[in-house]
C-alpha cells in the first residue's frame, strides 16, 4: 500500500483554509473572483483528502488490533485491517488524479477546422460524416454547434469546414483528435467495388479572447473578395467574404459568409485560437522528453485513427485501441469510449511522469 506525500496534502489543505480565511474578509471584486476560481478548483480535492487522513488513522488502529489476545477481536482488526487498505488505495488514486497539473484551456470552448486530406471527392465525403460525427458528438454533449464557414466538395462534403462548438469542458473532451484520420472504404463512385483508402484532418483549437492573445492592428493585413458559393442571390454581388493576413506568423485566414462585420468578426476568432494554439505548441515542445504527452500532442501531421467500413472497425494507433462499431462512433454515439480510453491513457502517462518527478 504506497502512501501519498504528506507534504503535498498539507500544502493543499493549508491553501484552501487561507483562501476560505481570505474570502470571508470582504476582498474587492476582482480579488474576491480570483480567489474564489482558485477555491472551487482546490475545492474537489479536500473531502478526497481527508477522508484519506481518517482511514489512515483508522489504519493504524486496526493494525494494533492484530496483536490482540482475544480472538473475536483480532477477526475483527483483521477484517476491517483490509477493508481500510482498500479503501486507502482507492483514495490514494483519487488524489493522484486531483493532483494532476490542469490543462488551462480544458474548460474552454473550441474552434474545430476538419478538411479533406488525399482521395479527393472520396476524402471530402468523408470530412464532412467526420464533421457529422462531432456535431452529433456535441448534441448529445448538449454543446452549441455553429458552422463559422465551409467549403463544399463537388460530390457532397466538404473540402473544408471550421465551426465553434461552444459548452463547458469541449476542449477536455475534444484535444486529442487532432491529426489525420485515414477511411478505407468503397467508395459509391467505385464501380468494382475496389476499397479506396483516403483520410481527412481535423484540428481543434482552444477558443481564446482578446487578453488572451494580442493581435496589434500593425500585423494584420485585412482584405475583401467576393463571396463564392454553390449560388444565389447573394453570391458574387457584394464584396463581403474577409481574408485577414497575420504578417509575423504568416497565418492566412478567410470567412465567406453574407456579413462583412460577421465575418471579420469570425476570421478574427479563428486567427486567435491558431495564434493561441501556436504559442502552447511552441511551450510544449520546450518540455523535456520525459514529462511530454504519451498520448500525443495533437500533431495535425500523424495518422491518429483509422476507419475500416468493410471490416467495420476503428482503430486509433496512439493507443492500439480497436472497436468493431464503426455505426456507433460515426454517429457520435461510440466516439465517447474512444475519447475516455484516450483521458485514461494521458493520465496514466502524467501519473507515471508524477512518480518518476517524485
Amino acid at each position: 500500500m504506497a502512501q501519498l506525500p504528506t507534504e503535498k496534502l498539507d500544502a493543499v489543505e493549508q491553501r484552501f483554509d487561507s483562501l476560505e480565511h481570505q474570502m470571508s474578509g470582504g476582498p474587492e471584486p476582482d480579488e474576491y473572483v480570483r480567489l474564489s476560481k482558485e477555491y472551487a478548483e482546490l475545492q474537489p480535492m479536500i473531502g478526497p483528502i481527508r477522508a484519506y487522513r481518517r482511514a489512515l488513522e483508522d489504519y493504524k488502529g486496526a493494525k494494533e488490533l492484530l496483536g490482540s489476545k482475544d480472538p473475536e477481536m483480532r477477526e475483527l482488526a483483521e477484517l476491517e485491517y483490509e477493508e481500510l487498505g482498500e479503501k486507502i488505495d482507492a483514495l490514494s488514486q483519487e488524489i493522484r488524479l486531483l493532483l494532476l497539473p490542469k490543462d488551462s484551456a480544458d474548460e474552454r470552448s473550441v474552434i474545430l477546422e476538419v478538411r479533406a486530406g488525399t482521395g479527393g471527392d472520396e476524402a471530402a465525403l468523408f470530412a464532412g460524416n467526420l464533421f457529422r460525427m462531432y456535431q452529433r458528438y456535441a448534441e448529445l454533449n448538449r454543446w452549441k454547434v455553429t458552422i463559422m464557414t465551409e467549403s463544399e466538395g463537388d460530390m457532397g462534403g466538404y473540402k473544408e469546414i471550421i465551426a465553434n462548438i461552444s459548452g463547458t469542458g469541449v476542449y477536455a473532451k475534444l484535444k486529442f483528435e487532432s491529426g489525420t484520420h485515414r477511411v478505407q472504404r468503397v467508395p459509391e463512385t467505385e464501380a468494382s467495388g475496389r476499397i479506396h483508402t483516403s483520410a481527412a484532418t481535423v484540428a481543434v483549437l482552444p477558443e481564446v479572447e482578446d487578453i488572451d492573445i494580442e493581435v496589434r492592428n500593425e500585423d494584420i493585413r485585412i482584405d475583401t473578395m467576393r463571396a463564392s458559393g454553390a449560388g444565389g442571390q447573394h453570391v458574387n454581388t457584394t464584396d463581403s467574404a474577409v481574408r485577414i493576413t497575420h504578417i509575423p506568423s504568416g497565418i492566412v485566414v478567410t470567412s465567406s459568409e453574407k456579413s462583412q462585420h460577421q465575418n471579420r468578426d469570425r476570421a478574427m476568432k479563428v486567427l486567435r485560437a491558431r495564434l493561441y494554439e501556436a504559442e502552447r505548441e511552441k511551450r510544449d515542445s520546450e518540455r523535456s522528453e520525459a514529462r511530454r504527452d504519451q498520448v500525443g500532442t495533437g500533431d495535425r501531421s500523424g495518422r491518429i485513427r483509422t476507419y475500416n467500413f468493410p471490416q467495420g472497425r476503428v482503430t486509433d494507433h496512439r493507443i492500439n485501441l480497436t472497436l468493431y462499431k464503426i455505426d456507433k462512433i460515426m454517429e457520435g454515439e461510440g466516439l465517447e469510449e474512444v475519447i475516455s480510453a484516450l483521458v485514461t491513457e494521458h493520465q496514466a502517462a502524467q501519473l507515471a511522469a508524477m512518480d518518476q518527478e517524485s
